[in-house]
């Protein structure tokens, strides 16, 4: 069972990277898409320490380390588009900032 299990979240996190490849345009696409990646890694993460047996207190700094990065990406995109107005990379100059 854990098997079919690591099987999946391995194509899931395929799938997101692929998702994350092919939209660089949009930067609240990306951000979602790189929040979708941090899950799959915390149910990756989560698989392996029950597997081994491990104590679940990692589990707990990892969430609190996403959610700080989810945080700061967020306050990026509203500063860009602050500034910008919008988030579409084409018209994001990057030498102005």
């Amino acid at each position: 069972m854990k098997e079919y299990m690591s099987l999946i979240i391995s194509v899931m996190f395929m799938v997101g990277f692929m998702k994350f490849c092919f939209n660089y345009k949009n930067l609240l696409i990306s951000l979602l898409i790189l929040e979708y990646k941090v899950l799959i890694l915390f149910m990756m993460l989560y698989l392996c320490l029950n597997y081994c047996m491990f104590e679940n207190y990692f589990l707990m700094m990892y969430i609190v380390f996403s959610v700080c990065e989810s945080v700061l990406g967020l306050s990026i995109l509203v500063s860009m588009i602050r500034t910008h107005g919008g988030d579409y990379f084409q018209g994001f100059n990057m030498l102005q900032c």
